[in-house]
């Protein structure tokens, strides 16, 4: 058995070794470059996913599922793989999952994804569900300092453990910059309540679980009416920014249920729910295709026009200005 298990392990190294070693950005080609420059990230179509984002380096995603992960966040990113995006960017490496545990240490994370970031030239973007939310804000809080200003270690995702050092280099700019003054481009939580915190001892959250500093830029909350296991009722409590993030609160249809909000999968696989989403721009309203089961629909089109304009962005960076 331990054998097998040792065996198990190799196995998850090895794919995960090969999945970073590619992730490491190359220059673009300049018609490559080019047709970047030319898109518009606030409309990006599903022929510019096909036909130019396909060819570039895409952010990791770090998706965190619940506390009892009855439903982990592998249904919702095996959507975003069906509507295009690249399947490897969204493994833990690991285990060798799309899905990464809410039990984690979110300071251990914050370093890991400064390590993501010096070997990918690209932040990683965080989705958590439920208790994977609050592990999103505390991670957040944790760079802007608000309950820690202690200096955060770089993480080995492969080796599993901390790197002597609090500092990484700069993939841009070739400097020196500390763990602690990065920031997230994009962040997302799906029904993450102060219920579960109260219960689950989780207090030192409860003050700061709706507040969104600026280690982020932008950042999306989904929340439920009256859902029981958040602690919501008819008008959720919003989250707001402590200053320069850019937050919006989405307060979902009341029939949808807390622990399903992962399960999106269908939506791409329907002709007319994917076509739905990817024409979807927020605060136009369209009525959802009819014939098709549209549970979710609403969050995961909100989701996938804001990964993909992040994809977009992080392109024209790769890219670079006109020549």
């Amino acid at each position: 058995m331990r054998a097998a298990r040792a065996s198990r392990l190799s196995i998850v190294l090895l794919v995960a070794a090969s999945t970073l070693a590619a992730a490491r950005p190359a220059p673009l080609e300049p018609a490559l470059a080019q047709r970047v420059r030319a898109m518009d990230c606030a409309a990006v179509t599903r022929a510019d996913v096909d036909d130019v984002l396909a060819n570039v380096p895409a952010p990791r995603i770090v998706a965190l599922h619940g506390s009892v992960p009855i439903v982990t966040m592998e249904p919702f990113t095996a959507f975003l793989a069906a509507m295009g995006y690249p399947r490897d960017r969204m493994i833990n490496p690991s285990d060798g999952r799309s899905t990464y545990s809410s039990r984690v240490d979110s300071r251990r994370l914050a370093g890991e994804l400064a390590w993501h970031f010096e070997h990918d030239g690209l932040m990683p973007l965080l989705v958590g569900h439920s208790q994977g939310g609050m592990i999103v804000v505390k991670l957040l809080h944790d760079l802007a300092g608000t309950r820690d200003a202690a200096p955060i270690a770089v993480w080995h995702p492969l080796r599993d453990e901390p790197e002597a050092r609090t500092s990484i280099v700069d993939p841009a700019s070739g400097g020196e910059v500390p763990v602690r003054s990065l920031r997230v481009p994009f962040a997302a939580v799906l029904a993450t309540g102060s219920l579960p915190r109260l219960l689950l001892g989780q207090w030192g959250m409860l003050p700061l679980l709706r507040d969104v500093p600026d280690s982020v830029e932008r950042f999306i909350a989904f929340s439920i009416p009256w859902d029981p296991i958040a602690g919501t009722f008819a008008d959720p409590p919003p989250f707001h920014a402590l200053g320069t993030a850019r937050v919006r609160n989405v307060v979902l249809p009341s029939m949808y249920r807390h622990i399903d909000l992962p399960r999106t999968e269908h939506l791409a696989a329907q002709p007319g729910t994917r076509a739905w989403i990817d024409a979807y721009r927020p605060g136009r309203e369209a009525p959802p295709p009819s014939g098709e089961n549209a549970d979710n629909l609403v969050h995961a089109a909100e989701l996938w026009y804001a990964i993909r304009e992040q994809w977009c962005e992080g392109a024209k960076r790769l890219a670079g200005p006109v020549p």
